[in-house]
């Protein structure tokens, strides 16, 4: 069987190929820059998602398809791009009759009011929630018409990782390993959860696992829920350090926004981080028996491999 990657490279992605290869699976990555990731069975193909052409060739043969890409971080490359995209990675998969895995965020819920589960309407309440939703829908929409065996796996936020991304790494973990204070994106005081990026790549090979995982939406594992002071407090134990931090508040990322494009983009999701954001994965764990990594347990092992202290 071969397993076809698009978007490899990225953290998720990376994830995903280090189980492949634990399971000694045949595994084919596909991006536009080269992703070095050695193995037995792991080969590299250059592709444009946005070109149907290219990517007929490089999904050619595929049993299991994963859509793992990540766009630049702007609405307006985004509702032109990931329509295109979509609509290409439906085609490669039936082409090939394959089973399709797509790595989704939860964007298209808007704000909730408690858990965000599977059945969690579409409110978006941002462009790029809007983006979201519509390929979401005309994915789930072939998957109905019995067109394409389909499957969307949606994660939080996430950390476990040196991506730009990811907060809680970055603004958090990587100060306090610096000795340095921290950043809080929102309201402390507010509850939130990450998902751990290693629980994130094993999630999905499971699901590649399983046929029965087929043509549902399925929430990854995730640890339950804590407020930001919870957070600081347990990374600052971690690290040996107090956690002291500044508060990044709307408005300085509206300023900042100015004068970069990348945190301009970040600005009409700002809702994520001050209000509750509870992340429900209770249907994952059941099914697949999965116990999300602790957040003291992950941070502890980005302590001692991603961010050591210095």
């Amino acid at each position: 069987m071969i397993h076809t990657i698009l978007g490899a490279g990225g953290p998720v992605a990376n994830a995903l190929t280090d189980e492949l290869i634990k399971n000694n699976k045949t595994v084919r990555l596909v991006s536009r820059r080269r992703v070095d990731i050695k193995g037995d069975n792991v080969t590299w193909q250059k592709a444009d998602l946005l070109k149907l052409d290219e990517l007929q060739q490089a999904a050619k043969g595929s049993d299991v398809i994963y859509l793992c890409a990540g766009l630049t971080y702007d609405a307006d490359i985004w509702r032109e791009q990931w329509p295109v995209i979509m609509r290409n990675v439906i085609q490669v998969t039936k082409e090939n009759n394959a089973r399709l895995i797509f790595f989704d965020n939860i964007y298209m819920y808007g704000l909730v009011d408690g858990p965000i589960t599977e059945e969690t309407p579409y409110k978006p309440i941002s462009k790029k929630g809007e983006v979201r939703a519509g390929i979401a829908d005309m994915l789930m929409n072939e998957v109905k018409a019995g067109n394409i065996k389909a499957t969307i796996a949606r994660a939080p936020d996430f950390y476990g990782t040196t991506s730009t991304n990811a907060f809680l790494d970055m603004m958090v973990l990587a100060k306090y390993a610096k000795k340095q204070s921290a950043q809080w994106m929102g309201d402390p005081n507010k509850l939130h959860n990450f998902i751990y990026i290693p629980d994130a790549g094993r999630a999905m090979y499971l699901l590649a696992q399983s046929l029965e995982s087929d043509n549902q939406i399925w929430h990854l594992p995730t640890a339950p829920v804590m407020t930001g002071h919870q957070f600081l407090e347990l990374a600052a134990r971690i690290y040996g350090v107090k956690s002291k931090f500044m508060r990044i508040r709307k408005f300085m990322l509206w300023l900042l926004g100015l004068f970069n494009k990348l945190i301009a983009g970040t600005v009409e999701m700002y809702y994520q981080t001050d209000h509750d954001y509870i992340f429900n994965s209770d249907k994952f764990e059941r099914a697949f028996n999965f116990k999300p990594t602790s957040y003291e347990d992950g941070m502890r092992e980005v302590a001692s491999t991603i961010y050591r202290p210095e």
